[in-house]
């Protein structure tokens, strides 16, 4: 196969382009590295397993790229949900009107398959949980849950209009290596600044599902290869959740530390746009085959200690 990743530099995305690459497929990654760099893929430019093009899906310089293309990664976005509160305009920009240009260039090119990764706050405070794909009324409570659902609804509209097959993935929360963001990359930046004291952002008894990013990884390429329907929407996550303050526990433990105070902001959101609660059924990727085999609370384990191995690593290269 021959795939474009768009956004294929970042955290989820280079994860998808080592396993792409290990499958054999030809692998394009558009990037305009605004929050990364491509550190985690520079082996696979410099060996030409991978071609990279610098450039912003804004801009209309990558658009031809897309001839001979089977399928497009679309990955690109500002994954930031708290920052889309205080700077909306970003996020019309970089997820709506950028997957709208994907789009158009993929209607040109004659490109029929795209995987697109959407998100949980799609429901937004969904009354029924663990949440399915079927669950209605869709009304996020954050501009960029919204953003997501818009591009969701372009890319059902192209896939029906131009004879084009969609896989849009709603995840939970995804951890891991290479992540920039996230609660577990604050905590870690504040506890490194003070190990005596951490700032808990609401209550922390928000409880949510985690997933590492190997599994999501796992779940995006098990369900674009067995969900057949012209559009397919799928969640992927685990099947259980963890508050706030358990996630702490586990970063405290795991940088040695025994004595933080914890300090909170209250409320029951942690910021504006922050869902309280939130896990999603997995039913429909466990009856194509699929099932996540790791839990809320190892996949957080696993990402502090990847994290914490990388910041490591990273530090000593200084």
């Amino acid at each position: 196969m021959r795939a474009v990743v768009t956004g294929g530099a970042g955290f989820i995305g280079s994860h998808l382009v080592d396993h792409l690459v290990e499958a054999g497929d030809e692998v394009i990654v558009i990037d305009c590295l605004a929050k990364t760099s491509t550190r985690y893929i520079d082996h696979y430019i410099q060996s030409g397993e991978v071609t990279f093009i610098h450039a912003n899906l804004l801009s209309d310089t990558w658009q031809g790229i897309l001839s001979g293309v089977n399928r497009v990664y679309h990955m690109a976005a500002d994954p930031d949900v708290r920052e889309s509160s205080i700077h909306p305009q970003g996020q019309l920009q970089n997820t709506i009107i950028a997957t709208h240009r994907v789009l158009e260039a993929m209607r040109e090119y004659g490109v029929r398959e795209i995987v697109f990764t959407s998100t949980s706050t799609v429901y937004g405070e969904a009354t029924v949980i663990p949440t399915p794909e079927s669950y209605t009324p869709m009304e996020p409570v954050s501009v960029y849950g919204a953003s997501k659902l818009a591009c969701e609804a372009l890319i059902s509209a192209y896939s029906h209009s131009y004879d084009m097959q969609s896989w849009i993935f709603r995840f939970a929360n995804i951890v891991g290596s290479r992540s920039g963001h996230g609660i577990i990359i604050d905590f870690i930046r504040k506890i490194s600044d003070n190990p005596d004291e951490l700032e808990i952002l609401g209550d922390g008894k928000q409880i949510k599902s985690y997933l590492l990013v190997s599994a999501c990884i796992e779940g995006i390429l098990f369900g674009a290869g067995n969900a057949k329907k012209r559009v397919n929407f799928l969640n992927i996550g685990s099947e259980d959740w963890i508050n706030v303050t358990a996630i702490a526990d586990i970063i405290v433990s795991e940088m040695g530390l025994s004595h933080v105070t914890y300090h909170y902001t209250g409320g029951s959101r942690g910021w504006v746009g922050d869902v309280p609660q939130m896990q999603l059924s997995i039913d429909t990727m466990k009856k194509l085959g699929w099932e996540p085999g790791i839990n809320s609370e190892e996949s957080i384990r696993g990402a502090v200690r990847s994290l914490l191995a990388e910041r490591r690593f990273f530090e000593s290269e200084r």
